[in-house]
């Protein structure tokens, strides 16, 4: 039997490396402003690599992997994104968004669609 558990991460793309872990939160969109995010890693909610994470301006670089409020995200530079496959949603949300779907396909204009987004399996 295997330990290697497979999950995915939202891609987050940056511009230039390094860049400080309290933005990449504010980029991803899970705070709503700077002060929200360092809070968040001052009290200990992020994970860096496997490891809380305290410092807010800890440095972040390409291929890091950043666990917060039960999301992965790993970080690329805006271009190098080979090798990422694109993922309508994960296994876990897989029945609400199909029942979504099946909303907007039935003509309810009120439904939100969904954005595909980018996302890598990760191997543990």
């Amino acid at each position: 039997m295997s330990d290697e558990q497979e999950i995915y991460a939202t891609l987050i793309e940056i511009r230039e490396e390094p860049t400080a872990l309290y933005k990449i939160l504010k980029i991803a969109n899970l705070v709503s402003g700077g002060g929200e995010a360092k809070q968040a890693i001052s009290e200990g909610y992020v994970s860096l690599n496997g490891a809380v994470e305290t410092q807010k301006r800890k440095k972040i670089y390409a291929g890091d992997l950043i666990y917060f409020n039960e999301q992965y995200l790993q970080i690329a530079i805006i271009g190098e994104t080979e090798g990422y496959e694109l993922v309508e949603s994960t296994p876990d949300e897989t029945s609400s968004f199909e029942s979504k779907l099946a909303q907007a396909k039935a003509g309810d204009k009120d439904t939100p669609k969904k954005k595909p987004m980018k996302r890598k399996p990760i191997s543990f």
